[in-house]
């Protein structure tokens, strides 16, 4: 049977740091989901199986290039972007699992009247969420196929700069120029000859003679 995880966090007004605050979590085995209202995790830690399933108060931004997490040794830990600025009351809907397993994590807590620049969460070493990079335990999101810099798309393979057009290997801007103004020349000569055509048949024809 699985074990609650235990969780810690703070926050500033625009972002939440939470702390699965388990030790050598394996990140081969780690499974980890986010969404706006909720971060479900399960993992082993010194050889127990833990879960826990956390539907914030609010909503994060789980899409945002800001959100980012990581496995170390001494946890799990997450940098979740605000969709709203505003100091939250609690962590957890559910104000039961936030009075068992949740507590404040006051090394990285400040005042909302205390808060700047040289207070912000170290996110250093932290990676991006599914869709930006790639999470364990979330198979299918770390690189949706065809997307891989738009190189798996089919027929696509020959677009990096036109360079796969047949018959443009090797030329040049000045002598395309110089072959489309040949082919002008060309053309208006043609149609001089066709005009001069016209006025020899109207010649040929012969005059009715009056009856």
């Amino acid at each position: 049977m699985s074990l609650t995880a235990p969780v810690k966090w703070a926050q500033r007004k625009g972002s939440i740091f939470l702390t699965i605050d388990l030790p050598d979590v394996n990140p081969d085995t780690a499974k980890i989901e986010l969404e706006d209202k909720k971060l479900t995790f399960k993992g082993t830690s010194e050889e127990k199986d833990y879960h826990v399933e956390l539907e914030f108060l609010n909503e994060i931004d789980s899409a945002s290039e800001d959100t980012k997490y990581s496995i170390k040794e001494r946890g799990v830990s997450f940098f979740l972007k605000k969709k709203e600025e505003g100091s939250w009351n609690r962590l957890l809907e559910n104000k039961q699992l936030q009075r068992t397993n949740v507590k404040c994590d006051f090394n990285k807590w400040v005042d909302s009247d205390d808060e700047d620049e040289s207070n912000n969460f170290n996110i250093d070493g932290m990676q991006g969420m599914p869709g930006m990079g790639g999470m364990p335990g979330m198979p299918g999101m770390g690189g949706m196929p065809g997307m891989g810099g738009m190189g798996g798309m089919p027929g696509m393979g020959g677009m990096g700069g036109m360079g796969g057009m047949p018959g443009m290997e090797g030329m040049d801007m000045a002598a395309m120029m110089e072959q489309m103004k040949n082919l002008k020349g060309n053309l208006g000569e043609m149609a001089e000859d066709g005009e001069g055509k016209e006025d020899d048949d109207d010649d040929d024809v012969p005059e009715l003679e009056e009856a």
